[in-house]
Formats: C-alpha cells, sequence, structure tokens
C-alpha cells in the first residue's frame, strides 16, 4: 500500500509542475491557435474558389435537412436542404470552354462561313449548291457570347456583317434553318444586349420562310427556297408533313413577333398548333406524320424520338414562354404526358430500366391495322427526362415557386408522376453510356420476354445495340454523333435538384467526347462505334456540338444565376430565349 500512497504522490508532483509549465507556454499556444486559424481561413477561401460543391455540400450537412421529393418511390426522402444558388464549378467550367475554342477555332481556320465542317479533311460544306447560311457560325453566336470569348465573338459578328446571306437559290428544310438559324440570331440579339445587327437579319429570314406556309390549311411545307421565297415539297413524303417539324417552329416566331410588335409570325405558327390540336387522337399521343391536306394525323409510328420528339418538348416550352398564361398549352401537354405514362414508359424485364417504347402500325393481309410495341430508344429521346422533370415543377406544381429540390407537398400527383419517370429515364440514359468509350449509341433496344436472345452467345442483361456483333462492320445505331440530349437532361436535373451526381455523369460524358472525339489537329467528330477501342472516326462535326452539347455542359458546370430557368426556355437547339408576357391576344387559347 506504502507503494502504491508513494506512486499516486509522484503523479500528483508531476501534474502540478506540468501545470505550471502549461501556463508558461500559454502565450506561445494561443499565438499556435491564432496562426491555425488564419491559415484555416485562407485554405477555405481557396478551395471555394476551386470548387466550391464540396464547401456548399459540407454546409448544407452541417446545417441540417429537410424533406424533399426524388420520385424514386411514394415517400419523400431526405434531402440536404433547400438551394437558393448553385455555385459554378470553375475548373470543369473552363475545361468546356477550352473544348470549345478546340472546336471553333478549327472550324474558323478550315471552313468559316461553311454550313458544315470536316475537321479530318480540314473541309467545310454546305446545304446546297447555291450556297450556305452560315449554320455553324449562327448556330454558335450565343455560347461565344455565354462563354465571354470576345475575340472570336467579333469575328463572327464581322461574318455576319459582311458575308451572310439568305439570297440562296436552294432548297433548306423549314425546320432545321428556324431552329438553328432564325433560333440562333434571336438569342444573339438577346444575349448581345439587343444589337439590331441580329433582328434585322432575323426579321429577313422569318420574311423568307413564311411562303412555306401559304399551304390549303396553313401547314408549313418541309421545304423552303429563301432565294425565291418558295414552299418546297419533299420529294419522299409529298403530302406528308412531320409532326414534330410543323410543331417546332413555335417558340422562334412567337419571340419574333414579339419584338417586331408584329403578329403575322405569330399567327403562322398559332395556326399550326390549332389544327393539330383539332387533329387529337383518343389516346392524346401524336403520329409521326400528318397529311397536309386535311391536317389530320396519317397511319404512322407513334413516338418519342425523330419526327416525334420536339412536338412534346414545344407543348411544354410554348407555355413556359409566355409565363404560363396560355393555359391550352398546358391542357394539351398534360394531356400528352398522360399518353405517354400509359402507352409508351415501359420497365425493363431483369433491372426494371425505365425506357420509352415506340407504336409501330402494322397491316395485316385484311388492311387491319393493328400496334406493335417496339422496345426501341432513340438517344433523341434523352432529352425527355430533363423535360419531365421540368412540366413537373411547371404544370404539375402546387405552389408558385418549387423548392430545390421540390418538396413532398410542392407537387401534385400527376406532377409526382412526371418527376419520378423524368428521374428513372436519366438513370436509363446514362446506364446507355456504359461502353467501351463511355458514350451513348444513337439507338438502343430493350430486352422482352419474347426477344429469343436468350440463347445467345452475347445475351445482353437488359439492353443492346441491334445488329452489334463483335468482329463485323458497326450497325448505324452503335454511333455517337455528339448528340447533346443527355447532357441536356443533366443540366435541367442539376438545375432543378441541386444533386452533384447529375454534375458528375455529365463530367464523365465530357471527359468521353475528349478521349475518344477529339481530333487532334482540331474540332470533334463522329464515333462510328461506341463499343470499339480504339474508335474510328466519320469526318464529320455536327454543328450541335458547339450550339448544343458544349453549351449545356458549360451551363452544368455554371452557377444557376446564367440563364436562370424561371426567366429563359431553350429552343429545341439549345438557343436561349426570354420568357415574357405576350402583349399579342391570341384567340387560340
Amino acid at each position: 500500500m506504502g507503494n502504491l500512497k508513494r506512486s499516486k504522490e509522484k503523479k500528483g508532483q508531476s501534474k502540478q509542475t506540468s501545470t505550471g509549465k502549461q501556463q508558461e507556454d500559454k502565450p506561445f499556444i494561443g499565438l499556435l491557435k491564432l496562426l491555425s486559424v488564419i491559415v484555416l481561413c485562407v485554405a477555405v477561401v481557396l478551395g471555394y474558389w476551386h470548387n466550391p460543391t464540396i464547401f456548399t455540400n459540407l454546409v448544407e450537412f452541417w446545417v441540417g435537412s429537410s424533406e424533399h421529393w426524388d420520385g424514386s418511390g411514394s415517400h419523400p426522402i431526405v434531402h440536404s436542404g433547400s438551394a437558393t444558388h448553385l455555385p459554378a464549378d470553375i475548373p470543369r467550367r473552363d475545361a468546356v470552354v477550352d473544348a470549345f475554342k478546340h472546336a471553333w477555332l478549327a472550324y474558323e481556320k478550315d471552313a468559316m462561313g461553311d454550313d458544315e465542317y470536316h475537321p479530318i479533311s480540314h473541309k467545310g460544306s454546305n446545304l446546297t449548291n447555291a450556297g450556305g447560311i452560315g449554320y455553324t457560325v449562327i448556330d454558335s453566336i450565343d455560347t461565344i457570347l455565354l462563354m465571354g470569348l470576345t475575340t472570336e465573338y467579333a469575328r463572327a459578328r464581322a461574318w455576319v456583317t459582311d458575308r451572310l446571306s439568305f439570297k440562296r437559290d436552294g432548297d433548306f428544310n423549314t425546320f432545321e434553318t428556324t431552329i438553328r438559324v432564325l433560333g440562333g440570331l434571336l438569342s444573339a440579339y438577346h444575349l448581345s444586349n439587343e444589337d439590331p445587327l441580329y433582328l434585322e437579319r432575323a426579321v429577313e429570314l422569318a420574311d423568307r420562310i413564311l411562303p412555306a406556309f401559304e399551304t390549303h390549311l396553313g401547314l408549313p411545307l418541309p421545304m423552303v427556297n429563301l432565294g425565291k421565297r418558295q414552299g418546297v415539297f419533299d420529294k419522299d413524303l409529298r403530302g406528308l408533313v412531320s409532326t414534330a417539324e410543323v410543331a417546332t417552329l413555335q417558340l422562334e416566331f412567337r419571340y419574333l413577333s414579339h419584338l417586331t410588335d408584329d403578329d403575322v409570325y405569330w399567327r403562322r405558327v398559332e395556326n399550326v398548333m390549332r389544327i393539330i390540336k383539332n387533329a387529337r387522337l383518343p389516346h392524346g399521343l401524336a403520329s409521326i406524320y400528318m397529311s397536309l391536306f386535311d391536317g389530320q394525323y396519317v397511319t404512322s409510328a407513334i413516338r418519342l424520338g425523330s419526327r416525334g420528339d420536339s412536338y412534346y418538348e414545344y407543348l411544354l416550352k410554348q407555355y413556359i414562354q409566355t409565363n404560363g398564361t396560355e393555359f391550352v398549352y398546358k391542357d394539351m401537354y398534360d394531356d400528352a404526358m398522360t399518353g405517354i405514362h400509359n402507352h409508351l414508359i415501359q420497365k425493363g424485364t431483369k433491372s426494371k430500366m425505365t425506357y420509352t417504347a415506340e407504336l409501330v402500325p402494322e397491316q395485316d393481309r385484311t388492311r387491319e391495322i393493328s400496334w406493335r410495341l417496339t422496345p426501341k430508344q432513340d438517344h433523341l429521346v434523352c432529352f425527355f427526362g430533363g423535360s419531365l422533370m421540368l412540366g413537373a415543377t411547371r404544370t404539375g406544381a402546387l405552389v408558385d415557386k418549387v423548392s430545390i429540390p421540390p418538396l413532398d407537398n410542392e407537387l401534385s400527383p400527376v406532377g409526382k408522376r412526371d418527376w419520378k419517370n423524368g428521374v428513372e429515364l436519366i438513370k436509363t440514359c446514362m446506364a446507355t453510356h456504359d461502353t467501351a468509350t463511355g458514350l451513348s449509341p444513337e439507338i438502343v433496344h430493350f430486352r422482352i420476354p419474347s426477344d429469343g436472345l436468350d440463347s445467345s452467345t452475347y445475351a445482353p442483361a437488359d439492353w443492346y445495340i441491334k445488329g452489334a456483333r463483335p468482329g463485323e462492320s458497326p450497325p448505324y445505331d452503335a454511333r455517337y454523333m455528339l448528340r447533346p440530349e443527355t447532357v441536356e437532361s443533366l443540366f435541367l436535373a442539376y438545375r432543378l435538384t441541386g444533386d452533384q451526381l447529375y454534375r458528375d455523369h455529365g463530367w464523365k460524358i465530357f471527359q468521353s467526347i475528349e478521349k475518344h472525339c477529339k481530333i487532334v489537329t482540331g474540332g470533334y467528330a463522329t464515333v462510328v462505334n461506341v463499343d470499339e477501342n480504339p474508335v474510328r472516326h466519320e469526318d464529320k462535326m455536327e454543328t450541335f456540338l458547339m450550339s448544343e452539347t458544349l453549351k449545356y455542359l458549360y451551363l452544368l458546370f455554371d452557377d444557376s444565376d446564367t440563364l436562370p430557368l424561371d426567366k429563359y426556355v431553350f429552343n429545341t437547339e439549345a438557343h436561349p430565349l426570354p420568357i415574357f408576357e405576350p402583349t399579342i391576344r391570341t384567340g387560340f387559347s
């Protein structure tokens, strides 16, 4: 016991000695603490400037959480607190700017003013023998303005001033010319602080397109000779028009009427929507072709891919464009979304991936028509996930301003349905990037019980590229054409949720484009087989790379004050147009 007591005494003495020493060291320790705090503050500031996402997520974790709707089930889940501002990811955003410059400068050097660019052969080409109308230049100007590329912008504007001519005796696609060139001019006008050059050229172009509407009912012809100011029939589809093409002119012509106070443009495209509304089919869906002569749908495929996609897109966007004042478009949109939910949205057999199928008409020997549901989805359909989420917060909202992400009590049952479908469709589109290159193919098919593929050596689990076999020439479906639809949805989903996951997905896609599509000497090119590595290229850089794909990637990584979704609507070529209150009274709505 004595030894134990002595041991305790020694410890006490040691403690007293230690305490005395601590008192002597207090000033030094205090100085160290102060220096540590200063260093930590500097590190936080520098770190936030470099990558703010890490710090905003950490702050949200500390502050707390609330219940928000994510669409994954019937109940809300716990998310980090509602966001009011989403900061930029500067390093990633700047990497996208560098990619745009790599594409633009190559085009400018090799093919300035030509409609299309071929980066491998360093050549340009035009859409008609009569010459081009600056598709690539005008399609890219608003991206240049957004990125703040002042010297590149000055040269592009000079080309529009000195070289652009619409007096071309050639046939141009009415739809493509409207969304790319008219839309590009209108967006450039707005983003350039209303430079009159762009509005003057927009009015000239629109006046040259208007003769395409001079038909029996007013449905526009598929082609227009800009030089002669004449509408032109499509020799392959005489008597028919594409539903998506005639219904995807509205944002551009309506905004032009708003700017000029001339309702002729508005009336032409509004009449088209009146015809489409009167032709409604019982299920609320649209066949991809209409009769030019009677304004009714003709028996043809029903799908969200080519010739169908942007019809549904512009139903929502027309409602948004005029700030929710035209309820006819809300009603048409809600009707169409219910039809899509009931008839086109399907689940995969194994992983239960959500996808959109196509309804294809078939005629038997007695000429009876039946409809076959085909598990085929174009890459074009990948716009639809983000569009559904946006629609859920506009037509499916129970409050004026929906939280980011939406609270459970802010969406109607239909809004929750569409939000959930949108989230799941984006997951599926990201899954189609699970290829050798990380790029998504042009068309995919999904497994169904009757496909007979289980006996195949290379039987896919969920989705597959039809006709693709190891060692054989790739089918058209296997290519990646620099398309924007998935990153468009990722941009919308990020702005509506603030979920870092969508930025990370976008960054992976961007890295795959950089690795596999980039041409060292300048520009980017189509990959002919996404499941082949190293890749083979097709010598073409689509104009939508600079107008859409890189723009949406830039906006995905920029802060949310740039083109906020409550102030802008994007046309189908990603040209941002401001939301406005209409001054023209429309009898249609």
